[in-house]
């Protein structure tokens, strides 16, 4: 079949052998590729509950049917494994050039086994791939990886590495591509660094096969044009990027403020993205294949001082409104100092703002944290996230997250996360079906698993009213499916606000030579969001999980447009396992998972 290399490079780090294997390609046809593909992979051959960062939990690097082709924004990669944050199932997503070299080169996927005796790295070129000493490297951070390794090998390969916060296991460390690109969330780079693997040097020439060149064009002709008329793929997000967010979240009273004790922050304009663009800014920035340009290129002042790609929206929210700063120099620089260590800004940030409500209630003081850490410490914030990846001092605590953090000094209810997952961007007392979405989520509490905040706050493809509940279950479930579906394919996210199914059909239709349709492709994404929902149920994860935090329940939004309300979640998730097909427990039925096609998971 065209669309995919058809190949699989199996690395086993604990005898340092490199071998090429055939890619399962009905698994391929079912599961599209990235996240899905790498989910299945994952579950045929890894035993539920493995301890994340011991040597028998695998770690996937999977490309997507898309990926590397001139389809829309599908530059896309995705990274599989046990997450050491939450123990739930992580699939993190990146952008960049690195996906679509890994299929120049060859591989569908990577898929690493076991654990090294001392630091190594994998280089392939073109269909070969070997295992090098990588001890001259340990300690460096992302951009000195990156630049040794470029200058050792081809300066045009791509490269993704760890910086000290996965070589010290922070239990949200990233893994870094391109230098600043991030797949990021539920510490997957702790997971490299446990497995003493510090990057993947990646070379390829090979291009990628397509099976209807003229259907392929003729949908990428249409896709493109669907994002060049859509206002938020056009223009808001080329301008101002993701931060763009900022003032308009802040406008509707759901802009979560000082660890979501308010949803109003009163000087958000001095870090949103039109100051941004205004004042720090050098340029935009583009994935591969990509038409939209959401990245950012900027720099920071003063004694903050620095320059880099980012931030994106929820780095900003996560530094600046969550931790009551309105300093773009400090939000700027944080961001950077997290991309080069190899930080998850949301987490970081958020674990900063439980800290800091820990410090003002007495819980923790001055002598242990080593800083006064009030809300909008600026200099506490820049010294305990550099801190933080090298475990230095209280830098140790804030590196296992907030929630250990919170239950470590007395207040696990400062955490404001769902299943262990620090919460994005976006109040769920005042925009109700993202709220059902953080507590659905198959990692935690995540955003990109299904971005209701298209229709309820950007009207897209239709306005929902964000305190409605009605309707609710059935878009969330709708936009996990899809999204899951587009994850798989290796096309970004954002193409969803101009693309629905039967569009991101068409470029799947195209390259692959398989006729889907966008029914199918729907149903792809559903059949992944269950895979992810029967491994977290085999680890222990319930009905019970799917919630937020008190805070959403019993501490009603105090002032703004939102004032007086609360999450609603516990009334929509009957009718959400509903839609789904599952049972009052959350259990996907029988029924429903003979349906997907999911029959041999039926055990676990």
């Amino acid at each position: 079949m065209a669309g995919w290399t058809e190949t699989i490079l199996r690395v086993n780090l604990t005898e340092g052998t490199v071998k090429k294997e055939a890619l399962d390609m009905e698994a391929a046809r079912k599961y599209l590729g990235c996240r899905g593909l790498g989910v299945y992979y994952y579950m045929k051959e890894v035993k539920p509950g493995v301890d994340p960062l011991g040597p028998e939990n695998n770690l996937i690097f999977a490309t997507g049917v898309l990926t590397g082709t001139m389809g829309s924004s599908t530059g896309r990669y995705e990274v599989v494994t046990r997450a050491p944050l939450n123990g739930t199932l992580a699939g993190s997503n990146s952008g960049g050039y690195w996906g679509p070299e890994l299929k120049y080169a060859g591989y569908d996927m990577v898929i690493f086994e076991g654990q090294s005796q001392k630091p190594v790295y994998l280089n392939i070129y073109n269909g070969t791939a070997e295992l090098c000493d990588a001890s001259d490297l340990w300690g460096k951070n992302v951009p000195e990886t990156t630049a040794a390794l470029l200058a050792k090998h081809d300066p045009d390969a791509k490269v993704a590495c760890i910086g000290p916060a996965g070589e010290n296991k922070v239990l949200f460390a990233n893994i870094m591509n391109d230098d600043h690109r991030a797949a990021g969330r539920s510490g997957v780079g702790a997971v490299m660094g446990s497995k003493n693997l510090k990057a993947i040097v990646v070379r390829g020439t090979k291009g990628v096969k397509i099976g209807d060149k003229d259907k392929f064009l003729a949908a990428v002709r249409a896709s493109k044009k669907l994002l060049k008329e859509n206002a938020v793929t056009s223009g808001g997000l080329p301008a101002f990027g993701t931060n763009v967010l900022v003032n308009i979240l802040n406008s509707v009273g759901s802009l979560p403020t000082r660890n979501f004790r308010e949803s109003h922050f009163e000087t958000a304009d001095k870090v949103g993205g039109e100051s941004l663009a205004a004042t720090r800014m050098h340029r935009n920035k583009a994935c591969a294949f990509c038409s939209i340009g959401c990245g950012r290129v900027a720099w920071s002042e003063g004694k903050y001082a620095g320059e880099g790609e980012g931030p994106e929206y929820e780095t900003v929210w996560s530094f600046g409104p969550d931790c009551g700063i309105d300093n773009i120099d400090v939000v700027n620089k944080a961001n950077f100092i997290c991309n080069e260590l190899g930080l998850d800004t949301i987490t970081m940030g958020s674990t900063m703002a439980a800290a800091m409500e820990l410090y003002e209630t007495g819980a923790i003081g001055k002598d242990e944290v080593g800083h006064e850490l009030k809300f909008g410490s600026e200099e506490a914030l820049i010294a305990l996230v550099e801190a933080t990846a090298y475990r230095k001092g209280f830098g140790n605590e804030l590196a296992e997250g907030s929630f250990r953090l919170g239950t470590k000094y007395g207040h696990p209810e400062f955490s404001m996360t769902a299943k262990k997952q620090e919460m994005p961007a976006y109040d769920p007392r005042g925009i109700q079906g993202i709220g059902l979405n953080y507590a659905t989520s198959n990692r935690g509490g995540c955003h990109v698993r299904g971005y209701t905040i298209s229709p309820e706050i950007l009207g897209l493809p239709e306005k929902l009213d964000q305190q409605s509940i009605v309707e609710k279950p059935a878009w969330v479930k709708g936009f996990q499916d899809l999204t899951a579906a587009v994850d798989s394919a290796g096309m970004c996210l954002f193409t969803t606000f101009a693309l629905g199914a039967p569009a991101i059909a068409d470029e799947i239709t195209g390259a692959s030579g398989i006729e889907f349709t966008g029914d199918e492709v729907a149903l792809a994404g559903e059949r992944i969001y269950n895979l992810e929902r029967l491994y977290n149920l085999s680890v222990g994860y319930t009905k019970a999980d799917d919630t937020l935090p008190a805070r959403m329940f019993n501490d009603p939004i105090s002032s703004g447009p939102m004032k007086g309300n609360v999450s609603r979640v516990p009334e929509m998730l009957p009718h959400y396992y509903e839609a789904r097909g599952w049972d009052e427990n959350g259990v996907p039925t029988p029924d429903r998972l003979e349906t997907l096609g999911l029959r041999e998971f039926m055990t676990i």
